[in-house]
């Protein structure tokens, strides 16, 4: 897990994060792709959110957990954390998984296909 100067979110890794979800309390893995990408394989569990509705369904993120967004490819979810940060979501509850969806697949890790969570 790391920090990048100016960043108000953590960066990890699929391994990081697969930890957290199945060893913390109070995580919830937020997928920030559109839908097909969604529907081709997801995390199992995720919340599905894609960025550029991010804004305004702010309201359908847990409260008092710790949000992991993932994308394909980490820039996205980047992304979606810098917007979580800006409506009030403190530093230490946003997490970007830069490696993406595809390898938290090719890992194969707890996964889910279609709109199944």
């Amino acid at each position: 897990m790391r920090q990048d100067a100016g960043e108000p979110y953590y960066r990890v890794s699929v391994e990081e994060a697969k930890e957290m979800l199945e060893n913390v309390d109070g995580v919830t893995a937020v997928d920030v792709r559109a839908l097909d990408e969604y529907t081709a394989g997801h995390i199992k569990g995720s919340l599905h959110i894609p960025v550029d509705e991010m804004l305004t369904r702010m309201d359908e993120l847990p409260k008092e957990k710790k949000l992991l967004f993932i994308c394909a490819m980490g820039v996205r979810s980047g992304l979606a954390c810098e917007m979580a940060a800006a409506m009030g979501v403190e530093t230490d509850c946003l997490y970007n998984i830069e490696e993406g969806t595809p390898v938290w697949l090719e890992r194969n890790f707890p996964a889910s296909y279609g709109t199944n969570l």
